[in-house]
């Protein structure tokens, strides 16, 4: 017998989501499609000096000539294997040590208070320790990014754990869990959409770190890109690395997004 038990014809499938939720949003973009064209607009017309902000076609063209020179794939697929490297053992991290913290008193009198006053350091303050600890190969940029994302899936996992509501755990009891499977069955599962929240602002933050530390030191990777275009005053390789910032920013996010759909199925919540 289930914990909470419903009506048949009131139970959702989980596969089964409202056709408005599958759909791609597309009035989502109008906006952004606005931005450009007042962009576009203030370029044509000399409201904006090209020197200091092109437009939108000159960037478009740049960004053009660095993929078929080869330079914008090969910094994309360096600064996406860092992120992805980071991002696996932040993330690992976080999960670990937010779930021995929120499940266990003893967990949480060991780890939460170094968590605590971690947080409140600027991973970017840590650039110039990393490259004196670690030199200025793949290690320091990595952990960086592990840095960045650890704290915000650490904070986000603990805190669901510890705001499940304690009726559940209760429910769960009288139906005869207990031990670990309260954790695994009743906890984790209920801390899930707190848990992946923070999993996509850590990853927001991973690109952050990355950027910090390839525009600091390094010879490879989008952050160098544009540290090399800043040198020569390529405004417009500037503006296509910031572009290509936040549309790997948003793939993230959107990959992020399809996993919250496929594990939080079960979650009704309210589309506006």
């Amino acid at each position: 017998m289930s914990i909470v038990s419903r009506p048949r014809a009131e139970r959702a499938s989980p596969t089964r989501e409202p056709a408005r939720s599958r759909r791609v949003n597309w009035a989502s973009w109008v906006s952004t499609a606005l931005v450009v064209l007042a962009w576009y607009l203030a370029a044509v017309t000399g409201l904006l000096d090209p020197r200091t902000l092109p437009g939108p076609d000159r960037v478009l063209v740049a960004g053009w000539e660095s993929i078929l020179d080869g330079t914008l794939p090969e910094a994309v697929a360096v600064s996406s294997g860092r992120v992805l490297a980071g991002a696996a053992i932040g993330v690992l991290l976080g999960v670990v040590l937010g779930a021995f913290a929120g499940l266990s008193r003893v967990g949480e009198n060991v780890v939460d208070k170094p968590m605590q006053m971690l947080r409140t350091i600027p991973f970017t303050a840590l650039v110039p320790l990393f490259i004196l600890w670690f030199g200025i190969g793949e290690l320091p940029k990595v952990l960086l990014v592990a840095f960045g994302t650890a704290i915000p899936v650490y904070v986000n996992t603990y805190g669901g754990i510890r705001n499940v509501d304690v009726k559940l755990v209760e429910a769960a009891r009288v139906a005869g869990v207990t031990g670990t499977r309260i954790a695994t069955k009743v906890l984790i599962p209920a801390a899930l959409p707190t848990l992946l929240l923070g999993l996509r602002f850590a990853l927001g933050l991973g690109w952050i770190a990355v950027i910090v530390s390839e525009t600091i030191g390094a010879d490879s990777g989008i952050g160098y890109l544009m540290a090399q275009a800043r040198q020569f005053v390529r405004t417009d390789v500037m503006l296509v690395c910031l572009c290509l910032y936040a549309l790997l920013g948003l793939l993230t996010d959107f990959v992020v997004r399809g996993l919250e759909r496929r594990l939080l199925a079960w979650r009704g919540t309210y589309l506006g």
